[in-house]
């Protein structure tokens, strides 16, 4: 096994599917289906859920709202979602799942300490990280690569809807973009490549950890990443320039 310990950044856009907003019971049900096929390999799991399907505090002018009232509307929103995939989690059999929030909500889950998750996590329970980082101005990506760090994760799986890693352009206005298999951190930088929140990249490469960029709608391939297998564009340290050089 490659990989013994992830956590899986999710959008909110995952889990509704191809709607974009809201909630799909189709979409839940595959999320929830990589997850488990994760945990069979005895890897152990944290996930990291997005709001975006529920609210996005970065539109608070659309409201007419303050931009800190909006994104902690935001956060509250990313509880939602993980609630609702402990739920679906639990209703395929998993009976160890826990929500953790930056924010209290004592009554739903519990709040994120580190070494009670990490004791979780050698307990064989399946984590759902929620509520951000409790900070506004923040996206989900910054605290996904925080959790992982404070964790002690192996690697942070960076899913996508509908891109299966990242490219030289963008493929939805350009056909002839193409996908690069492998790239440094200084490079993603340097050509400012869209991968994640720049803030949340740079922590990243300062710490070390790899990124797994790939596809959430093809099935397995979350599975199969943490089994070794190559899949959508990896990045790390140890990539040399000629395996980056041509996409």
């Amino acid at each position: 096994m490659k990989y013994e310990r992830v956590v899986i950044k999710l959008s909110g856009q995952a889990m509704a599917g191809a709607d974009g907003f809201g909630f799909s019971a189709q979409a839940l049900q595959h999320l929830a289906s990589q997850i488990l096929q994760i945990r069979k390999l005895g890897v152990q799991v944290a996930v990291v859920v997005g709001g975006g399907n529920v609210f996005r505090g970065n539109r608070s002018d659309t409201w007419g709202i303050d931009r800190v009232e909006a994104d902690n509307i935001g956060m509250l929103g990313t509880v939602i979602n993980g609630l609702l995939l402990r739920g679906k989690l639990s209703a395929l059999g998993e009976d160890n799942v826990r929500v953790m929030t930056a924010i209290p909500i004592n009554a739903v889950a519990e709040p994120f300490l580190r070494l009670r998750a990490k004791r979780h996590l050698d307990k064989g329970a399946i984590l759902i990280f929620s509520g951000g980082n409790g900070q506004p101005f923040i996206t989900t990506d910054y605290p996904s690569v925080q959790r992982a760090l404070e964790i002690g994760a192996d690697a942070l799986l960076v899913a996508k809807h509908g891109v299966d890693g990242v490219y030289d352009a963008d493929p939805g206005t350009n056909p002839d973009a193409r996908r690069y298999e492998r790239l440094p951190y200084d490079e993603v930088v340097g050509k400012g490549l869209k991968v994640m929140d720049q803030t949340a990249f740079i922590l990243a490469r300062d710490h070390g950890i790899p990124l797994h960029v790939f596809d959430i709608e093809r099935d397995g391939l979350m599975a199969a990443i943490c089994q070794g297998e190559h899949h959508g564009t990896e990045i790390n340290a140890a990539v040399t320039e000629a395996e980056f050089a041509a996409p």
